[in-house]
């Protein structure tokens, strides 16, 4: 069985019709939340929503590698990328 999908403006319209505020008041909302969410992992901030989950940026460190489809040896560098960890609430509805 596929996975079902939710987009962004499905996301909209659910909180517009649970808040009953207008959807376009709705999308700027979220479309604030997601920009400054990803403004403060930019700055190295973890963002902490409680009952939610936190997010951070993590870092790998260099390495060595091989290329795909040889045996040629290359160097990744280290690079930094976006991870979230739910929270216990969200642990908690997801299992059930």
């Amino acid at each position: 069985m596929a996975k079902k999908t939710v987009t962004k403006a499905d996301l909209v319209d659910h909180v517009a019709d649970i808040t009953g505020m207008k959807k376009k008041d709705v999308k700027a909302v979220i479309d604030a939340l997601l920009t400054e969410i990803s403004e403060m992992l930019d700055r190295d901030y973890k963002v902490q929503l409680t009952g939610f989950g936190t997010f951070e940026v993590r870092k790998r460190k260099a390495r060595v590698g091989v290329k795909p489809g040889t045996t040629e040896r290359i160097k990744i560098p280290a690079s930094k990328y976006p991870a979230f960890k739910p929270g216990k609430a969200l642990k908690e509805k997801v299992k059930r």
